[in-house]
C-alpha cells in the first residue's frame, strides 16, 4: 500500500497518478467546451432551434452517467486501468469523427444529415469516455487521501475549471482567426494523449473499499433501491428520448426492474443520506453545468461584439480554478454543510444579478456566480466518500452521473425551454417590431410559435422561423431582411433573461442544505468516517481485505 492515506510524503508514483488523473479531467473539460462553443454554429448550420440545441448538447452530457455508474459497478474487478485505456480510446475516436463531420457538411452545402448524425453519436461516445474519466479518478484520488477526502476532491476537480479557462481561450482565439471548427475538435487529442502516456506505466492503488474487506453486496446495499429509483427514472426518461420508435413502456418495465432487482439482491433501501444527496444533484448539475453550456450562448445578445461571450464562462472558470487549489483552508473553516450553503446563497445572487447586467457588471455578477459555484460538485463528492464509505467506488460516482445524467436529459433542455419562451414575450412585448408585420401578434400571442415536446414531458412553444418568414415576405425582400434581422436581435437580447429563471435551482439546494444542517447538528456536527480492516467483519470480507492488503 502506498504512503498516501494522510496526504503526507507523497510518493513520486502517487504525485504522477495525482497529476495524470488532474490532466484526464482537463481533457473531460476540452470535451465539453469545445463543442459548447459550436452549439450555436451548428444551430444555424443544421436548422436547429434552441431546445434541439439544448438535444444536442445533452447528448454529449448525459452517456457520462451511463458510463460512469456502469464502470462503477465493475471497476474494482476490470481495473482502473482498463478504463482509462477506454476514455483515451474515446477521444481519440471523437476527434477523428468530429473532423470528418465538419468535411462531410461542407458548411451546410453537403450531405448535413450524416453530419449531423456522426456529430450526434460521436458526441455520445465523447459523454461516455467522460464518465469514464470520473469513473476512476474519483475513487483513486479518495484512496490515496482517505483521511481528507474533500480537500483532496476540491484540488482534483480543479482540472475540470483549468480545463475550461485552457480551450476557452484556445477556442477563443481560433475563432477570432477565422479557423474551421474541426480544428476545435481536434486539440482534444493533445490532453489525452498526455494523460495515457502518464497513467498506462503506473500501478493503480486498490479502492478503499476493497482494502477494507467491503465486500460487493454491501457495497450495492448502500446505494439500495432508493437512489437506483433515481437512475432509473432519469435513464427512463432518455431511453424514450433515445428511442422514439419504441414504446415507452418497455423503457419503463426496463427501469422497474432494474430497481426490483437491487432490492432483491441487496434487500436494502440503502442509505438514505444518499437518496437525499441524489437529489440535490440534478439542481446542484442543471445550475453548473446546464449553465456553463448555455452561458456563451445566452451572452451573445449581451456582449454585442463588444467582447468574445465565452470570455465570461473562462472568467468564471478561473476563479473556479484558483479557489478550488485553496479549497483546504476554507473546507476546514466553514465545514462541507456549511461551504454548501454559502456557495448557494452566492449562486441564487450571482445568477439573479447576471440576468440583467450589462457593461463591465457582467463580470461582477459572474464573479459572485463563479464563487456560489465553485465548490458544489467537489464537496458533494466528499461529502458521498465520506458519509458512505462502503459504497467505494459506486456512491461516490453516483452522485457524479445522476447529476450529468439529470442535466443532459432534462437540464439542458429546459433551460433552452426557458430561452424559447423568452423569446416569445420579448417579440410580444416589442411593439416597434409588431407593428409593422401584420399578423406576427394577435391577441397579445405571437402566432408563429410551433407546439413541440421533448422527453415527452417537456412541452414548448418555439418561434417557427419559416412561419416568420412567410409573413414578412409581402413586405419586400429589403425590408423583409431588415425585420428579420431585427428579430434576431431580439431573440439574442432576450436569453439574459432566463438566467433569473434558474436561480430557482440554487434556492432548492439552499432549502436543502440547511435541512442537513440540522441533521447532522442533531448527530453532534459533520464528521467523516472511515473504514477500517476486520472491525466486525465477516469471513469473506477479512479474505477479501488480507488479498487486497498483499497486492
Amino acid at each position: 500500500m502506498n504512503d498516501t492515506a494522510n496526504g503526507n510524503g507523497i510518493s513520486k508514483h502517487d504525485k504522477l497518478m495525482f497529476w495524470g488523473c488532474f490532466i484526464a479531467l482537463i481533457t473531460t473539460a476540452f470535451a465539453f467546451i469545445s463543442r459548447l462553443f459550436l452549439l450555436g454554429e451548428w444551430g444555424g448550420e443544421f436548422g436547429l432551434d434552441q431546445a434541439q440545441i439544448g438535444e444536442l448538447a445533452g447528448i454529449g452530457i448525459w452517456p457520462f452517467a451511463l458510463s460512469i455508474i456502469v464502470f462503477s459497478l465493475f471497476i474494482d474487478k476490470i481495473g482502473y486501468k482498463f478504463a482509462m485505456a477506454f476514455s483515451f480510446f474515446g477521444y481519440i475516436v471523437w476527434s477523428v469523427v468530429g473532423v470528418a463531420a465538419f468535411f462531410v457538411s461542407d458548411g451546410g452545402e453537403g450531405d448535413t444529415k450524416l453530419a449531423y448524425n456522426m456529430l450526434y453519436w460521436g458526441s455520445f461516445l465523447l459523454g461516455l469516455s467522460n464518465g469514464t474519466v470520473e469513473a476512476y479518478i474519483n475513487p483513486v484520488v479518495a484512496t490515496m487521501f482517505s483521511k481528507n477526502k474533500t480537500k483532496w476532491l476540491n484540488i482534483l476537480h480543479a482540472g475540470w475549471p483549468g480545463g475550461l479557462v485552457i480551450v476557452g481561450l484556445v477556442t477563443i482565439g481560433l475563432t477570432a482567426a477565422g479557423v474551421d471548427w474541426w480544428i476545435k475538435i481536434a486539440i482534444i487529442a493533445v490532453p489525452a494523449i498526455v494523460f495515457f502516456l502518464m497513467l498506462l506505466p503506473l500501478k493503480f492503488p486498490a479502492n478503499e473499499r476493497v482494502a477494507a474487506g467491503v465486500t460487493y453486496k454491501e457495497m450495492i446495499g448502500e446505494f439500495g433501491v432508493l437512489t437506483a429509483m433515481v437512475v432509473s427514472f432519469l435513464m427512463t426518461l432518455q431511453l424514450i428520448q433515445f428511442f422514439p420508435d419504441v414504446s415507452p413502456y418497455v423503457f419503463i418495465g426496463i427501469g422497474v426492474a432494474s430497481v426490483a432487482a437491487v432490492g432483491l439482491y441487496t434487500m436494502n433501501l440503502g442509505n438514505p443520506l444518499l437518496f437525499f444527496l441524489a437529489l440535490i444533484m440534478m439542481p446542484l448539475a442543471t445550475t453548473e453545468i446546464g449553465t456553463d453550456a448555455w452561458i456563451e450562448e445566452i451572452m451573445k445578445g449581451v456582449a454585442k461584439g463588444n467582447f468574445d461571450p465565452g470570455l465570461v464562462l473562462v472568467y468564471t472558470s478561473f476563479i473556479m480554478m484558483v479557489l478550488r487549489f485553496c479549497a483546504g483552508p476554507i473546507v476546514h473553516a466553514l465545514s462541507p454543510i456549511g461551504l454548501l450553503i454559502g456557495s448557494a446563497i452566492l449562486a441564487i445572487a450571482g445568477l439573479w444579478w447576471l440576468s440583467f447586467s450589462t457593461g463591465v457588471m457582467i463580470f461582477a455578477a459572474a464573479s459572485l456566480y463563479a464563487f456560489g459555484k465553485t465548490f458544489f460538485w467537489p464537496t458533494m463528492l466528499g461529502i458521498a466518500g465520506e458519509q458512505t464509505p462502503k459504497g467505494g467506488a459506486l456512491t461516490l460516482n453516483a452522485l457524479g452521473g445522476i447529476g450529468m445524467l439529470a442535466v443532459g436529459t432534462l437540464g439542458t433542455v429546459y433551460i433552452g425551454v426557458l430561452q424559447a419562451d423568452k423569446q416569445i414575450e420579448a417579440i410580444v412585448a416589442n411593439e416597434e417590431i409588431t407593428e409593422q408585420v401584420p399578423g406576427l401578434v394577435v391577441d397579445d400571442k405571437l402566432t408563429t410559435t410551433e407546439e413541440k415536446v421533448t422527453y415527452g414531458i417537456i412541452k414548448y412553444q418555439a418561434v417557427d422561423n419559416a412561419k416568420v418568414d412567410e409573413l414578412l415576405a409581402p413586405l419586400g425582400e429589403e425590408k423583409s431582411a431588415e425585420l428579420a434581422a431585427e428579430l434576431k436581435e431580439v431573440k439574442e437580447d432576450s436569453a439574459q433573461g432566463a438566467l433569473a429563471n434558474m436561480a430557482l435551482f440554487p434556492a432548492i439546494m439552499l432549502i436543502a442544505y440547511i435541512a442537513m444542517f440540522f441533521y447532522f447538528k442533531a448527530r453532534g456536527g459533520y464528521q467523516a468516517q472511515h473504514l477500517t480492516t476486520g472491525e466486525g467483519l465477516s469471513p469473506e470480507a477479512e479474505a477479501l481485505a488480507a488479498s487486497a492488503a498483499q497486492e
